[in-house]
């Protein structure tokens, strides 16, 4: 962590502002027109899945999940994942996604997917989703549509449009 003294958290309420302007500026208002957009508008992230970075009280990172279906298969869909630019190549993202996927797993989750970079999230064990298994609404990059299974064999013989899992409509 580069003697960081990082502090790894579950979303809060209170963050959500926070969170917005952290987006806003790594991302820009671009980032609504993204398919993963597309499903968010439909469902909330799940707070007890979604986590924070700080070091002290500085947030520096985020990164959040939300109830998804591949089909008839209930999974996660992680993103957005954000770090301040100054704490990049920190760790940050890292020990945000070992903390996301390890609270899914212990929340039951075998299947996380994600739009990304695989380098990057190949180092946490995401791989791409062969093509024509998933769809997602909106235009997406295929090459970028990254899965990891939580628990052995979890996405074998799952297929289909990924979409909100209405359990958790808003």
């Amino acid at each position: 962590m580069n003697d960081l003294s990082l502090t790894i958290a579950s979303e809060d309420p209170k963050d959500a502002q926070a969170i917005e302007r952290l987006l806003e500026r790594t991302f820009g208002p671009g980032r609504f027109v993204l398919s993963a957009y597309r499903l968010r508008e439909h469902v909330d992230h799940l707070l007890n899945l979604s986590f924070t970075a700080r070091i002290g009280t500085l947030l520096v990172g985020s990164v959040r999940q939300l109830p998804i279906c591949v089909g008839d298969t209930k999974a996660l869909l992680l993103g957005p994942l954000t770090v301040e630019p100054p704490f990049r190549d920190r760790g940050v993202g890292r020990a945000l996604l070992e903390r996301a996927l390890s609270e899914a797993k212990a929340g039951g989750f075998r299947l996380v997917l994600l739009v990304g970079d695989e380098p990057y999230y190949s180092r946490v064990g995401f791989k791409k989703v062969p093509k024509g298994r998933a769809t997602m609404p909106g235009p997406v990059d295929y090459d970028r549509l990254l899965v990891v299974e939580l628990a052995e064999g979890a996405f074998e013989g799952v297929s289909g449009a990924i979409r909100p899992d209405w359990d958790f409509a808003k």
